[in-house]
């Protein structure tokens, strides 16, 4: 497909999931606190509970009944369309960035897997998700809610794991998040509105309704609300290669969904007590601790000197295809040398005129075409190729070790380029 095309594809899908996306976690996150801040003493006959809040310049009463009213009102909105085409536009953009381009974003670097297998397997974990997931809830393991969610976050902790023997590590991010999302829609579509269909139901034919229905639904409706934040880190997680280009990366994702669960059940439980205020402090402290010993000085050995030629005005420029020779008469590594590394395997995307064919423009507007645009995205250079290794994507150039100890060398010498 034509990369300008599957750029603006990729914006249009990716700005309506995030429209709707918002439109689904503020309903859930409004209706979870509702619930945690109703006035549950001495409500009326056949209400469990009632809220009155302010809020845009009125004054509105919520009551909830603690099944249903007497009569079904003539006018009763559903939120379900928020969850569904949050999930529809996350698979299209799935297909668009991942599946389309599963050689650069999906498929780990030198696996030799091919796109077919990879996408099978993307595809056969989300339905594989849904229904280990779905088999647990409904099993004697759903009675007992803190022990289902603890085996059910060891399970996805196993999927990220396994998935990142097979991907790369922003696919086997994506994939976690999207099998996380098809639970989450999948309670909206298989439980919970079947739970208010039924419930609508027996007020309309006069019967008594059932109660486990709204009950089960309830539990699922807190289920998605916990997994949320973990889903929204993942779909920024590409920002940040320090956390999926790790060699742990699978282990980043756990804590930091610790973290977010840790900081939701304060926020769902803040109002009928402060005695889970401790999580916020432990989830910042976890946060800097995960920093501290994920960092690339933390156990890692010196990288060792790349020996390269001194920079010269009369210094030839090896034949393209070649590696950067060294020269034992310095330890000094010229800028001709880290240059055309940077030009034969990051230039194909990064650079004003791209050469790979999926890009119509360089990715996240980093053009490595002159000397002084290298001496600017230096940090950037050192975190993608020296760092975590996440670039090139999928190493489609080959850039090699070698090469990317010898940027490393010349960015500890001080990254001159003259």
């Amino acid at each position: 497909m034509d990369p300008h095309i599957t750029e603006w594809l990729n914006l249009a899908i990716r700005w309506v999931h995030m429209i709707v996306g918002i439109a689904w976690i503020g309903a859930s996150f409004y209706f979870v606190w509702l619930e945690n801040n109703l006035n549950r003493v001495n409500p009326k006959t056949g209400l469990s509970g009632d809220l009155w809040a302010i809020h845009g310049g009125g004054i509105y009463h919520l009551e909830k009944y603690k099944l249903a009213p007497p009569e079904m009102p003539e006018h009763l909105h559903w939120f379900k369309w928020e969850a569904y085409f949050t999930w529809i536009t996350g698979v299209l953009l799935l297909g668009v960035v991942y599946y389309l381009n599963a050689e650069i974003y999906l498929i780990a670097p030198g696996s030799g897997m091919e796109p077919t297998t990879a996408i099978a397997i993307g595809i056969g974990a989300l339905i594989a998700g849904w229904f280990v997931y779905d088999l647990l809830c409904e099993s004697p393991l759903g009675k007992t809610p803190v022990l289902l969610g603890l085996v059910l976050f060891i399970l996805l902790v196993g999927a990220a794991y396994g998935l990142a023997q097979v991907f790369s590590g922003r696919g086997a991010y994506i994939h976690v998040g999207a099998i996380i999302g098809t639970i989450m829609v999948g309670n909206v579509f298989r439980v919970i509105m079947p739970a208010q269909r039924n419930l609508v139901s027996a007020i309309e034919e006069n019967r008594e309704p059932d109660p486990a229905l709204p009950a089960k639904g309830l539990l699922r409706s807190r289920h998605n609300n916990y997994l949320t934040l973990p889903v929204l880190f993942i779909m920024i997680s590409n920002h940040f290669p320090s956390t999926y280009g790790s060699e742990y990366n699978w282990a980043i994702l756990a804590g930091l969904a610790i973290f977010s669960i840790l900081v939701r059940h304060y926020f769902n439980t803040r109002h009928g007590s402060q005695k889970f205020a401790w999580t916020v402090p432990v989830a910042a402290l976890g946060m800097i601790t995960l920093a501290f010993v994920t960092s690339p000085n933390m156990n890692k050995p010196a990288a060792p000197v790349v020996k390269a030629p001194v920079a010269t005005e009369s210094a030839a420029t090896p034949a393209s295809g070649e590696v950067a020779q060294a020269d034992s008469s310095s330890d000094l590594v010229s800028f001709d040398a880290i240059n055309q590394v940077i030009q034969q395997r990051c230039s194909v995307c990064h650079s004003a005129t791209p050469t790979h064919a999926a890009f119509a423009a360089a990715p996240a507007g980093v053009i490595l075409d002159t000397p002084e645009e290298i001496k600017a995205n230096v940090p950037r250079i050192v975190a993608q190729t020296v760092t975590t290794k996440v670039m090139p994507l999928g190493n489609l150039t080959q850039m090699t070790d070698d090469e990317r100890s010898l940027i490393g060398t010349w960015v500890e010498q001080g990254a001159m380029i003259n």
